[in-house]
């Protein structure tokens, strides 16, 4: 099988590729060539027979041709301008997240030819908008409140006619929030949500901008990497019209996540957080959702953990080889 990740350098594009990497398949199929491109340098893949990356930016003209060349038969389609960039930068936003899209659909259109490849996209729950009635079933309609979540909800669309009219296999993973992500923090709005787990156990201040009682639903970058590659194994028949799939994860507030914390780390680590209120954030964090209803995914087999406290393990096992600042 030949593989394509589109925002190997993200987060998850970079754990989704070290998986890749390890396992050297996706199911009973062996990668025989693994692209991994994004628009900034990557060293991943290094030393593998197998794989090697690309450096390609997403929103230029061109870009579908580099990223095709090889007649991916997989494509994991992970880029995006992330929502708070999206929100401040309109005209990025839209360049990469709708329009960069659109133009690797069509160059897929074009190639003919027989090649029907599959697509595993990510998506968010940006895409709703309130006002909300309890958890977000699967038939809830999209009323985006952001640039980040219009984008995301018109290339959801996008997926499905493509899918239906024979251009390829497409398949919508629709993900909650991630967290603990690991690394440096980055522009999207839930960031603070990773922030007051990842910088406490880093022995490091982190900043609580809404309050206690604001929650979401999480899933681990374990979990969504599993996503990715359920999503590209699933018999995609069973999806019907409807080719987007919101996933589960551990519905918790920020109470509940610190503790989370203070069971898993202990009351030190706790004392690392600082709240520090941001009117800002609270009036974006105000328009989310923040339950879902998830049978769909859930009868597919697709899931998260069972807890918070299990996903504060797994960031600990991943990303901190078992070890964080007492």
């Amino acid at each position: 099988m030949k593989v394509l990740v589109i925002g190997a350098a993200g987060m998850i594009g970079r754990k989704l590729c070290e998986r890749l990497l390890k396992d050297g398949r996706i199911g009973g199929a062996a990668i025989t060539d693994l692209v991994m491109a994004d628009a900034v340098a990557s060293d991943l893949g290094v030393g593998s027979g197998f794989a090697r990356s690309i450096t390609v930016d997403l929103a230029q003209p061109d870009a579908s041709t580099t990223l095709l060349a090889s007649k991916p038969e997989l494509i994991f389609h992970l880029a995006a301008v992330v929502s708070g960039e999206a929100e401040q930068n309109f005209d990025k936003g839209y360049a990469v997240n709708l329009d960069g899209t659109r133009n690797l659909f069509e160059a897929i259109r074009a190639m003919g030819d027989g090649y029907h490849p599959r697509i595993v996209y990510t998506s968010s729950i940006a895409t709703f908008g309130a006002p909300y009635n309890g958890p977000i079933v699967d038939e809830f309609f999209h009323t985006p409140l952001s640039s980040y979540g219009t984008q995301k909800a018109i290339c959801e669309l996008l997926l499905a006619d493509y899918t239906r009219r024979g251009f390829f296999d497409g398949i919508g993973i629709r993900l909650p929030n991630i967290c603990v992500r690991p690394g440096k923090p980055n522009a999207a709005a839930s960031g603070f949500f990773s922030n007051i787990i990842r910088e406490p156990l880093a022995g490091r201040e982190a900043v609580l901008p809404v309050s206690d009682d604001v929650g979401q639903t999480h899933a681990s970058p374990r979990a969504t990497t599993e996503f990715l590659l359920r999503g590209a194994q699933l018999d995609s028949t069973q999806l019907g019209a409807r080719r987007t799939l919101m996933m589960p994860g551990v519905r918790a507030s920020v109470a509940d996540m610190i503790a989370a914390l203070r069971r898993v780390a202990g009351d030190s680590i706790v004392t690392r957080i600082r709240r520090m209120p941001d009117p800002a954030v609270m009036a974006m964090v105000a328009g989310w959702p923040t339950m879902f209803a998830t049978k769909r995914a859930l009868a597919l087999g697709f899931l998260a953990e069972p807890d918070f406290d299990s996903i504060i393990r797994a960031h600990i096992e991943d990303d901190l080889d078992g070890v964080f600042v007492r």
